[in-house]
């Protein structure tokens, strides 16, 4: 089965085909607030490349966040256009996990964490198993010290990854046991996306178009701005 993965939850906008060979063809560009420009041509550069039709495909894979809104909503978005006229389902899957994964070999807990901007963090906490990661907490929504102080707690060492983790290197590096990961794992990958999708094909672990939903864990930054300036403290994600 071929794969297309879709991945736009952070600065960086990404693509990648692959099936049982492994990754035929990617692209990523980090062009910060301009994913709606450059993922259409991206995935019609990659479906190039791996010498493919779009009809080729079996199924869509995404990353359904938490990330920037924006982003999230034009992957999400697109992916569910593209398995609707294709008619194959959907694979979706977390940016964290995408960002856990490549350190999958790290014998430290992972905290992958994505910078949420307005001085907030979206993070998970993740250890390593035979073949890839396991989540060990829900993704959350937090600030720099309070994950700080979570890691702290822990009293293990880790090894924190993501853009949210370089951002905010010197705060995490102010922890003896925190290390942060090197410049190679900063945004989610569609490469790894489509691994990872791939493996849960394998065990039809897909869903139907209309069950996808991007993971925002809080309001768009522009309603929390309108809050902001009404004077009024804006409703977490699932209140009126």
């Amino acid at each position: 089965m071929l794969i297309l993965g879709i991945e736009s939850a952070t600065a960086q906008v990404g693509c990648a085909v692959g099936g049982h060979e492994g990754v035929l063809a990617s692209a990523h560009s980090a062009r910060t607030r301009r994913h709606a420009e450059a993922l259409i041509p991206s995935i019609d550069f990659v479906r190039r490349q791996a010498r493919i039709e779009l009809s080729d495909l079996g199924a869509i894979a995404v990353d359904t966040g938490p990330g920037l809104f924006t982003g999230l909503r034009v992957g999400v978005a697109t992916a569910k256009a593209m398995a609707q006229a294709l008619r194959v389902p959907v694979i979706p899957i977390s940016s964290l996990d995408l960002l856990a994964f490549p350190a999958r070999f790290s014998d430290r807990v992972i905290a992958a964490v994505v910078d949420a901007r307005r001085g907030e963090l979206f993070s998970a906490l993740y250890r390593a198993v035979p073949g890839g990661v396991q989540r060990v907490t829900e993704p959350r929504v937090s600030t720099p010290p309070d994950l700080v102080a979570e890691l702290q707690a822990l009293g293990e060492d880790v090894l924190v990854v993501g853009d949210g983790a370089l951002r905010y290197a010197e705060v995490f590096r102010d922890v003896l046991q925190v290390e942060v990961g090197a410049h190679g794992i900063v945004h989610p990958s569609a490469r790894d996306l489509v691994l990872l999708a791939h493996a849960r094909a394998l065990r039809e672990e897909w869903v139907p178009v209309w069950e996808v939903t991007p993971t925002y864990l809080r309001k768009p930054d522009a309603e929390i701005g309108w809050a902001t300036r009404a004077g009024l403290s804006p409703a977490p994600i699932g209140e009126a």
